[in-house]
């Protein structure tokens, strides 16, 4: 069996990293793209969960005391405004980060290509150089047979040293583009994170403010109103009230009551006269009656 030269070797070592950047890259990259879309997914949800209770606090505020409700409708506008920023980020993230990550299926798969490319030029070569190698020792004095390995053994050599040249050039061009869409990528990230953190921030600062400038003593004013309406009388004054409404039934009782024996008394001394005239009578009747 021959022996490999020191270029093939060369060669085989170029390959090997070659193909160790490239399966780097589609590993890597792969899991970076499974794992930001899982954020973005995430991200997605808390947004969902944050309207959700944007939605609640606003019914319960619908209920509450006017400051307090005033206070509550503020705070879920600016939240609101939080989630439409996170909206925003879920899209960005997308755009910016998720897709170009995406996109280096298409440009391993590319690069896969050619560097089988280049090691189906380098096998020929090889074979060529083995099928020269072997019609010397057969036929050494067949200049026929030899020329014809050689001319072949040449042309497979161009085309593997063109191949190879090409491969030497995209893989360049790759790991620099890998490492100018590695800082885009992550600086991306980076922008889109930093943008939403910082409205939020000001949105967030903002809530805080409206909910706790809330006048808790003139709500609870309002509240105390709404136990004891205006238009109804409190339970003292209910209270006064049936307590003056006794003492006039008492006094207007006792005056009726007053009148009543005063003119009974009337009755009885005008029965006690007319008793004295009925006996006054009787007598003059007697008197008369002796004489006679």
């Amino acid at each position: 069996m021959m022996s490999r030269t020191p270029d093939a070797r060369a060669r085989d070592v170029e390959t090997r990293k070659i193909q160790e950047s490239i399966t780097n890259v589609e590993k890597y990259f792969g899991e970076l793209c499974q794992h930001f879309a899982g954020y973005g997914r995430k991200t997605a949800r808390l947004r969902d969960k944050g309207d959700l209770l944007v939605r609640l606090i606003g019914q319960y505020a619908d209920t509450e005391t006017p400051n307090l409700k005033s206070g509550m409708k503020q705070f879920t506008e600016n939240l609101a405004k939080v989630q439409d920023y996170r909206h925003a980020e879920v899209e960005r993230l997308e755009a910016k980060v998720i897709e170009p990550l995406k996109t280096y299926g298409t440009v391993v798969r590319r690069q896969r290509e050619d560097l089988k490319s280049t090691q189906n030029a380098r096998d020929r070569e090889s074979k060529q150089m083995a099928q020269l190698e072997r019609a010397r020792q057969r036929n050494p004095s067949d200049r026929q047979i030899i020329s014809l390995a050689e001319s072949e053994l040449q042309r497979a050599t161009m085309d593997a040293t063109r191949i190879t040249r090409h491969l030497e050039e995209t893989i360049d061009d790759f790991e620099k583009q890998k490492i100018r869409d590695i800082k885009k990528i992550f600086g991306e990230f980076v922008n889109i994170e930093m943008a939403f953190h910082a409205k939020a921030l000001e949105l967030y600062t903002v809530a805080f403010q409206s909910i706790q400038s809330v006048d808790e003593e003139a709500d609870l004013e309002v509240f105390r109103t709404s136990l004891h309406p205006p238009e109804f009388p409190s339970r003292l004054d209910i209270v006064r009230a049936n307590s003056q409404m006794s003492l006039n039934r008492t006094e207007s009782f006792m005056g009726t009551s007053g009148s009543t024996q005063h003119q009974a008394s009337i009755r009885q001394v005008r029965r006690e006269a007319a008793n004295d005239e009925d006996d006054s009578e009787d007598e003059s009747e007697e008197s008369s009656e002796d004489d006679s």
